[in-house]
């Protein structure tokens, strides 16, 4: 199944990493992929966002307008946005330590998930929300290995932050565990 994902929030939560992370995890994978940045005027603090697309069949745009299957809202701002862009059945993942409205679509899967509490707590690190986040994506899609998602990490990373992969690593299971307890 294709998968047209938006990652969004604010510059700084990781948002263009995480989709970098899904874009090479599908190539390794053997899949055809597409990762397309988007950037408000500001970086850090600004709005952030990028389309991932990852599909058994050639990609002909990577441009997502009204065919996401998926949106991942680490912030408010984001989820007005990109709500809309969501199709019929669509899976909505929402940062609900920033989000505390609910989505006015009825005909989505919604997700609430408290990504920085659980970073916070469970790692003793706010820096890893976004890996709680594509844990939790990853364990609702099941479209990914474990094993390319930490390959992809290492990858965008580089050795440089080899060091930082346990915590990652954990944050993404902490992710899929939450899923897995509450829904």
């Amino acid at each position: 199944m294709d998968n047209f994902i938006i990652c969004s929030g604010f510059g700084g939560q990781g948002v263009m990493s995480m989709g970098q992370i899904l874009a090479y995890s599908g190539m390794l994978e053997g899949k055809e992929v597409s990762w397309l940045p988007s950037y408000g005027p500001e970086m850090r603090g600004g709005t952030a966002n990028c389309s991932v697309i990852i599909s058994e069949e050639s990609i002909g745009s990577p441009v997502i307008t009204n065919n996401a299957t998926v949106l991942i809202a680490m912030n408010l701002p984001s989820l007005k946005k990109f709500q809309d862009s969501l199709v019929k059945n669509g899976t909505l993942l929402v940062n609900s330590s920033l989000v505390k409205e609910k989505s006015d679509r009825e005909d989505i899967k919604v997700y609430r998930i408290p990504a920085n509490e659980l970073a916070q707590d469970e790692c003793s690190n706010l820096k890893v929300a976004n890996m709680v986040m594509l844990g939790a994506y990853l364990e609702i899609s099941k479209s990914l290995k474990n094993e390319s998602i930490l390959h992809g990490f290492l990858k965008i990373f580089g050795e440089k932050k080899a060091d930082l992969l346990s915590i990652n690593e954990k944050a993404l299971q902490i992710g899929r565990e939450y899923v897995k307890n509450n829904y």
